[in-house]
């Protein structure tokens, strides 16, 4: 025990006595000296400082950034219900605005067939494919439809009704290949008959022309009031093709229709 502690105090004092060499030394160095220590120390901590003072500065800022984010969240919410407000508003106008589209349609074929009772109506459905040219119409028995009676468009003749429910009619309309129309050529007034042609969505076949008729591309057609469906001088179309043969009884000429039966909306039912 007494060793150890005889030894411990050796190591004291040499500790003791190494520090207050080294004190002795600093104190003797020139000021010159103690200056360049200085700067080198300077360039070590000054960097070392600069960077602590950064990273307290950008975390200040972080702090001020996380404080904003709810009022930027509670904003954007706002924002976020106003445009759904006025989307909202937007599909009511669209809306409103395709409904007086609708009624100034009905009223615009209303005033043109003046002579005529009508009834308007919108296509509700249509099948135009290949064999069959029908289409689904809004109104029906509680508006006064019958079998028969014409359909007619602003473009001109579109067909005849050929089925009724109390609140819809089936149309047969006049592109249909089992559609026969009694017409009648506006230059010379001759008859001839337009038929349906399988496969064609605007385009009819004019027949049973008479050899003597002068025909020409251009000449519009209309119904000639026979057959007992259409009233006389419903537009149909124009000429827009001539097709001679050997047999003059056999020539035909193609038929432009000036109803777009896949754009068709809106149409009138004749009901007098």
């Amino acid at each position: 025990m007494y060793k150890s502690d005889k030894k411990g105090k050796i190591i004291g004092i040499i500790i003791t006595v190494i520090i207050l060499i080294i004190l002795v030394v600093l104190t003797n160095i020139e000021n010159s000296n103690l200056s360049y220590i200085e700067n080198i120390g300077s360039k070590i901590v000054n960097p070392i400082q600069n960077g602590l003072i950064y990273l307290k500065n950008k975390l200040h800022g972080n702090t001020s950034f996380f404080t904003n984010i709810n009022d930027l969240k509670n904003e954007n919410e706002s924002l976020s219900k106003k445009n759904s407000e006025l989307e909202e508003k937007l599909r009511e106008f669209e809306t409103i605005k395709a409904e007086n589209s609708t009624l100034k349609a009905h009223l615009n074929l209303s005033e043109k067939y003046v002579d005529f009772k009508t009834v308007a109506a919108d296509v509700i459905a249509r099948d135009i494919s290949n064999y069959s040219k029908t289409i689904i119409i809004n109104v029906g028995k509680k508006s006064g439809i019958q079998e028969n009676m014409t359909v007619i468009a602003a473009e001109g003749l579109v067909g005849h009704v050929i089925s009724v429910t109390d609140t819809t009619s089936k149309v047969q309309t006049i592109i249909d290949s089992a559609s026969n129309t009694s017409s009648i050529l506006s230059s010379s007034r001759d008859s001839i008959v337009c038929k349906g042609i399988l496969g064609e969505n605007k385009t009819l076949k004019g027949v049973y022309i008479p050899t003597e008729a002068p025909i020409a591309v251009g000449d519009t057609v209309e119904t000639s009031g026979l057959g007992g469906i259409y009233p006389k001088g419903i537009y149909i179309g124009k000429v827009s093709k001539v097709v001679n043969t050997t047999n003059l009884n056999d020539r035909y000429v193609n038929i432009e229709t000036g109803v777009e039966y896949n754009k068709l909306e809106t149409v009138l039912v004749i009901t007098n």
